[in-house]
This record gives C-alpha cells, sequence and structure tokens, in this order.
C-alpha cells in the first residue's frame, strides 16, 4: 500500500484531518478518524476508531523534533505544547499512510 499525504487545517482553534491525495472510501474513513484541537498550548488527539499504534511527531516550522510518541488507538492524548511559535503534527499509521498538518501556538 502506497503512502498517502493528507492535510490537517486548522479551523478555529481545531485541527480538522482531510485526505487530499487518494479518494478511496477507506483512506477517507481513515482521516476522518483522527481528530486533533489545540487550545492555548494543549494539543488534544483522539482517534475515533481503532487504527492499531499510530505515530505522532511534533516539530517546530523549522523541523526540530519537540515530542515523539506512539499509541494505541482508539485512544487520545493531550500535551503541552512548550511555547509559542509555528508547529507540524505527523501521524503515521501501521500500513505507512502519514497526515500531516501546521498549527500555531500563541
Amino acid at each position: 500500500m502506497g503512502n498517502a499525504n493528507n492535510t490537517v487545517t486548522v479551523t478555529e482553534d481545531k485541527l480538522t484531518v482531510r485526505a487530499n491525495t487518494d479518494n478511496s472510501n477507506e483512506k477517507t474513513n481513515v482521516a476522518e478518524s483522527i481528530f486533533a484541537d489545540i487550545s492555548g498550548h494543549k494539543l488534544t488527539v483522539a482517534f475515533s476508531q481503532n487504527l492499531g499504534e499510530v505515530s505522532i511527531d511534533i516539530s517546530t516550522a523549522s523541523g526540530a523534533t519537540i515530542f515523539c510518541l506512539s499509541v494505541q488507538t482508539p485512544t487520545g492524548y493531550q500535551l503541552m505544547i512548550p511555547s509559542e511559535g509555528s508547529y507540524v503534527v505527523t501521524f503515521t499509521l501501521q500500513d505507512g499512510s502519514v497526515y500531516y498538518g501546521e498549527f500555531d501556538v500563541e
């Protein structure tokens, strides 16, 4: 299975995962099951279905990694972003599919 690149877009302090490279129902359903919200410095990630183990990486816009963890879905996770700035969150599924997006902490 090839990698699918997808984006997480920020709308009113909410990060919404959108599939943009694969129109298959399977990829769309996966994208719709990953939720991320940013509120102040708190990033909350939740999964509405079992996607197996998912790697969550958060890095600065310049590429410096600040968090790297693996979570077993369908659970959620909260973490505090330490300082203001622009960040990238990347979700990597066991099949190699990658979902990512940018967000700002003010």
